[in-house]
């Protein structure tokens, strides 16, 4: 009972400690090698292939050697049997995934990863190395935007984070046994971009904006919302005698939980402005032909506002920055904003946090005093 590895050039299994298999090829240094197990059933030799991952074939001996330790039945691998792309299917077509207002926006994460790394390799064949290929292979493509040359860095981190989450999912439905990149690193992200906006550049930004997203800007600015969360916003939804926005599970990020959010003055005095349409549940519309409509894409208007504001490099989901640091230096405690914004760890509120010249003033010091002062001090008290 052991783990075999799998020549790539010749396909001969031999003992994973070789370093040279027999055709010369050097095994250990391959990346594209499999990983089998040998053991023996009631007297009967058996070899199950695992994929490229050492750690899943460590792993799947260890399942076999305790089944038949327990006298149990070895159950056949999950992972070795499903496919990747059989995986990103089923787990699209997951009511609960469905649900979710980011549905289309997950889709397009999973599917990079999944068609670049292969459709068709098996489940147990993904490693930590085949990840590290595809972050380092995804950087160099090109970018949509034209502002930038390469795919951003962020990116690479959503794609490989939704690719976990995926696993995960399928390992929690007893679809795969294990998530073989359970452990893999995620590209560095650097905070160097995040950008904020003063009180007077959000007033010269609505000054330059086209009536309808007027309303979505003053949102953004003052709640920490994300831009599906705002621009999907129903009547149901707010709750005005309360103060409340009260979102769904389905309707925030992951859709595990769903979240209250308190209306700030300026965002309770835009909505009493607002009209209503029988049409539409809609917080958000826009007069065409004389009637209010609902409307999902606004980006020639944003991209024209930005730019006679002055704001090119401005983004929208800055804002969301933008509304989270003005809520912490308004008092408001990293707990309450957090649960707020929707956040659920410190380090990613961290970064979300940002701190400007004007914090920076209020630094405090340690007031350090002489002994010659302290001596004198003692002595008149003693006096």
């Amino acid at each position: 009972m052991g783990i075999l590895v799998e020549c790539p050039k010749c396909k001969v299994r031999g003992s994973v400690k070789r370093k040279v298999c027999k055709c010369g090829n050097q095994v250990q240094k391959s990346d594209s090698k499999n990983y089998w197990i040998d053991y023996y059933i009631n007297g009967k030799r058996t070899r199950e292939r695992i994929g490229r991952s050492k750690q899943a074939a460590e792993n799947r001996l260890r399942e076999v050697e305790t089944a038949k330790a327990e006298g149990n039945h070895i159950k056949k691998n999950k992972s070795s049997m499903i496919s990747l792309g059989e995986i990103y299917k089923w787990y699209l077509d997951l009511p609960e995934v469905i649900s979710l207002s980011s549905y289309n926006t997950i889709k397009g994460r999973l599917g990079n990863p999944v068609y670049k790394i292969g459709e068709k390799l098996r489940v147990s064949e993904l490693s930590l190395e085949l990840i590290r290929q595809y972050s380092v292979s995804r950087s160099k493509d090109s970018s949509p935007w034209k502002k930038q040359d390469h795919i951003a860095t962020a990116t690479i981190h959503k794609e490989i984070s939704s690719l976990k989450s995926m696993l995960n999912t399928a390992v929690r439905y007893n679809k795969i046994e294990t998530n073989p990149i359970m452990d893999a690193s995620m590209p560095k992200l650097s905070n160097s971009r995040m950008l904020s906006i003063s009180h007077d550049d959000y007033l010269r930004l609505m000054e330059c904006a086209d009536e309808h997203i007027k309303p979505v800007l003053t949102m953004a600015y003052y709640e920490p919302m994300r831009k599906d969360e705002i621009i999907r916003l129903t009547w149901k939804e707010i709750d005005i005698k309360a103060g409340f926005i009260r979102l769904a599970a389905s309707r925030t990020k992951g859709g595990i939980e769903g979240r209250s959010i308190p209306i700030h003055p300026e965002v309770r005095k835009m909505l009493s402005s607002l009209p209503r349409s029988f049409q539409s549940n809609r917080v958000f519309l826009r007069r065409v032909n004389g009637q209010y409509v609902q409307f999902n894409d606004f980006r020639k208007s944003w991209k024209s506002a930005r730019k006679k504001a002055g704001l090119d490099d401005f983004v929208f989901h800055d804002f969301r920055h933008v509304a989270i640091s003005n809520l912490r230096k308004a008092g408001n405690s990293p707990t309450v904003i957090m649960k707020a914004s929707g956040h659920k760890t410190m380090s990613m509120f961290i970064r979300y946090n940002l701190v400007d010249e004007e914090d920076l003033k209020g630094m405090k010091w340690v007031e350090r005093k002489r002994e010659s002062d302290t001596k004198e001090i003692s002595a008149k008290k003693s006096a």
